[in-house]
This record gives structure tokens, C-alpha cells and sequence, in this order.
């Protein structure tokens, strides 16, 4: 039979920040939230687009030059 295992306490993980209390939002207020978040998803979504545009124009004319060989 083996022998029980011993289990060491682990101390618990002390939280030093501190949280502002919560205050209910009003629906209005939630909707307005939602649509700052949603123009900043838009802009980080342009910005991707417009970087993986001038990659490919860089790609279409590497193309260029490698099929003018």
C-alpha cells in the first residue's frame, strides 16, 4: 500500500491593487462604449489593410520584374 502523500499549504497570492468601485452603467452609456470600441476595431483593421496592401504592391512589383527577365 503506498504511503499518502503530503501536500504542502501554498500560501495565497496577496492583491496589492486597488480597484475603483463598480458603477452601473446606463444603457446609453453601454451603447456609446461599444461604438468607441467598435471605430477603434475599425481603425487597427484599416491600418492592417492598408499595411497588406503596400506588401502586395511591393510583391506585384517584384513580379513585374521577375517575369520582364
Amino acid at each position: 500500500m503506498p504511503a499518502p502523500k503530503q501536500h504542502e499549504p501554498k500560501a495565497a497570492p496577496v492583491k496589492t491593487d486597488i480597484r475603483k468601485p463598480w458603477k452601473k452603467k446606463t444603457p446609453v452609456e453601454v451603447v456609446l462604449e461599444q461604438a468607441d470600441k467598435l471605430k477603434a476595431e475599425i481603425a487597427e483593421t484599416e491600418e492592417a489593410l492598408k499595411a497588406k496592401r503596400r506588401q502586395l504592391q511591393k510583391f506585384e512589383e517584384a513580379r513585374k520584374i521577375f517575369e520582364g527577365s
